[in-house]
């Protein structure tokens, strides 16, 4: 195995080694020192990606799967299980401040988008077929552009893009501008614009959007699965909104679609009429537990987790500046502010150099992050959000995203710029090493 050949960009041996590598950024591995070696201690700052399950989850995930019931049932177990669902509803309504009822119970938040998009975007066309446009934030998760995409190609629908600022942050301006274009506001059967973004970590500032839409009688969607225990979240400001369990220690495949009374999405999926008859299935009682108990936890420990984060977050942007006076910060940041910039979230550009080439060296030597840019059929893109925020996309594939969350310390802030500029000089290398020389240029 030794001396096999691999792409410094790729995950795996196979999809390096293999004919038509997107990359061609070959280098020769020693895998047998590769796999002797001893692995590095393990830092985990991919938080806004999933978060390690809180030890009270697992305790009441563990306790209801062991027991047996349907919620849908009429017998004794049925109904204790029933009972556990809507005890956990109420206390998630509490946390986010809707009505119990406006709690529908979902896998997590991309399927909660898809049906907030596509099922209001369908009610909304067949009440009124003049309202055949969404009006939808550039930035958006892929869990509500991708909806959005599928309808404008197989449903007729229109879009009218809300770009933001430098910073990512959309105005009231930009998103009254975009409600007026393409036929006025009459003709927009949604709005979304999410709470907090996912990759540059900016704050919109939804609570005084949404009245813009529903000034218009138009529905107002927010995905808040990035703020939720971050950020103050009240989802009673919006028409329809999702969190999820992972991002704050839940339980994987769990999530949340608030729906106001008055919001009659299509259902995507038919059956039982579980939920409102929003979203048919058995219900995961174990799940739905653990989600409630997370969903607290991140509420009532809210604006202390966030300090804590905010103090890390600003010893490792400032520890990074000072390495490298060429990375820069994405998105708003002032030191001590939680409230525009998510205070778990660090992400830098870092010139002359790939940031998954940045990610696996990283990665070798113990520190967990991404990039938050996409990756299509093994080919790295830039960003959207960046580009988006008129980032070159020069500039854009140098993007590093670092996330905390629960259990970061500051050990692990130390961890990552101790790692750092080891990483930075070999990336940089083989940044350069992959472009083309002047002469071969020229030729």
């Amino acid at each position: 195995m030794h001396g096999r050949r691999r792409c410094l960009r790729c995950t795996t041996l196979p999809r390096g080694e293999r004919l038509g590598c997107p990359h061609g950024d070959l280098r020769l591995v020693d895998w047998g020192a590769v796999m002797s070696a001893p692995a590095p201690p393990r830092v985990y700052l991919d938080h806004a990606a999933t978060t390690p399950v809180l030890d009270e989850v697992i305790e009441v995930v563990t306790r209801e799967m062991r027991r047996t019931g349907n919620a849908s049932s009429l017998h004794d177990p049925g109904r204790r299980a029933r009972r556990v669902v809507e005890e956990s509803r109420e206390q998630i309504g509490e946390a986010l401040g809707v009505r119990p009822s406006e709690v529908i119970f979902t896998s997590g938040g991309t399927e909660a988008d898809n049906l907030a998009v596509k099922g209001t975007y369908a009610a909304r066309r067949d009440a009124d077929p003049r309202r055949d446009r969404l009006v939808v934030a550039g930035i958006e998760h892929h869990a509500v552009l991708d909806p959005v995409e599928h309808l404008v190609e197989h449903a007729g629908a229109r879009v009218t893009w809300v770009e933001p600022d430098a910073e990512g942050r959309i105005g009231a301006d930009a998103l009254q501008a975009a409600l007026d274009a393409d036929g006025g506001p009459g003709t927009a059967a949604l709005v979304s614009v999410m709470w907090a973004n996912n990759e540059v970590g900016t704050v919109l500032p939804v609570p005084d959007l949404a009245p813009l839409a529903r000034a218009h009688g138009i529905p107002f969607h927010s995905d808040a699965v990035q703020a939720l225990g971050q950020v103050p979240l009240d989802l009673g400001q919006v028409d329809l909104g999702v969190v999820t369990g992972h991002k704050v220690g839940g339980p994987l495949g769990a999530g949340v679609l608030t729906a106001g009374r008055d919001q009659a999405p299509v259902p995507l999926t038919h059956g039982g009429g579980q939920e409102r008859g929003l979203r048919s299935g058995t219900l995961d009682t174990p799940a739905i537990a653990g989600l409630a108990t997370a969903i607290t936890h991140a509420t009532e420990r809210g604006a202390e987790h966030a300090a804590y984060l905010g103090g890390l977050r600003d010893a490792l942007i400032t520890g990074a500046l000072a390495l490298d006076p060429g990375i820069t910060v994405s998105g708003p940041w002032t030191p001590g502010d939680t409230s525009t910039r998510l205070p778990g979230n660090v992400h830098l550009r870092v010139p002359d150099c790939e940031g998954d080439s940045l990610l696996y060296l990283l990665d070798a030597a113990g520190i967990a992050c991404s990039t938050g840019s996409a990756c299509q059929a093994g080919v790295p893109r830039p960003s959207h959000v960046l580009l988006a925020m008129g980032v070159p996309e020069a500039q854009a594939r140098g993007a590093l995203r670092l996330t905390l969350g629960h259990g970061s310390t500051q050990a692990d802030v130390d961890a990552v710029l101790a790692a750092l500029p080891p990483a930075l000089e070999r990336a940089r290398r083989a940044h350069a090493a992959s472009r083309p020389s002047a002469g071969a240029r020229s030729a």
